[in-house]
């Protein structure tokens, strides 16, 4: 019976189902609970997982659109400085520290100038890099807006990236996007190499506009 049921699949719907298996397992390990905690009833986001699949098993076939949803699910899941590693505890906001980041070409400038260099340094990259056929295929009839955050580290290396309530096309585009930002000379605080939490308010449709925040608190 399942070696019937398999042999009528469509090759796109095995491939459907690799991706959510690959998913499955990422996400397994990316919210591993630490030994010490304890275990109560299944999570929310195991629940919509299995979901899912169930949701995939009984449709048969898979579309275009829902693939490159699984296969964007799968790119954020996969890499390790994502939301399995953010955490802001031991980073300063932004707006805080004395001397932000130094993007390169953004060096023996003052305070401010570095400062607002770095803002238009961040903004220009990830327009410039930011695939707009993602969000033109959205058909929006208007702009949307969506929050993302990220760590620079004492080394100057992006890290715990993070994205708010956005179609998970758009924030595997974002996330794949910031992992290409450079690493930069580490913000300093009080003469000492600091962590830094960054954030940006990204505007997507036809066109997509960036503009770096400072975000009143730190984020949930």
């Amino acid at each position: 019976m399942i070696h019937k049921f398999y042999s009528n699949t469509t090759l796109e719907f095995q491939n459907a189902i690799s991706f959510l298996i690959i998913c499955i397992i990422l996400l397994s390990v990316s919210c591993k609970e630490e030994t010490n905690t304890i275990k109560t009833t299944e999570s929310d986001l195991i629940t919509k997982i299995n979901a899912v699949q169930e949701q995939v098993m009984a449709q048969g076939n898979i579309t275009k659109q829902e693939e490159q949803a699984l296969a964007s699910l799968c790119s954020i899941v996969s890499h390790d400085d994502g939301l399995a590693t953010f955490t802001t505890d031991n980073s300063i906001l932004l707006k805080d520290v004395e001397v932000v980041p130094v993007y390169n070409g953004c060096e023996a400038l003052s305070v401010t100038q570095t400062r607002d260099c770095f803002n238009n340094k961040i903004s220009t990259f990830i327009k410039q890099e930011f695939n707009l056929s993602i969000t033109k295929d959205l058909n929006l009839s208007e702009p949307k807006q969506v929050e993302a955050f990220f760590i620079i580290n004492e080394n100057g290396t992006l890290t715990g990236m993070k994205v708010r309530d956005s179609e998970v096309n758009v924030q595997a585009e974002i996330l794949r996007v910031l992992r290409k930002i450079p690493n930069m000379k580490p913000a300093t605080h009080n003469g000492v190499n600091v962590s830094v939490l960054c954030s940006i308010l990204v505007t997507y449709g036809n066109e997509v506009e960036v503009k770096v925040v400072y975000i009143p608190e730190r984020p949930a």
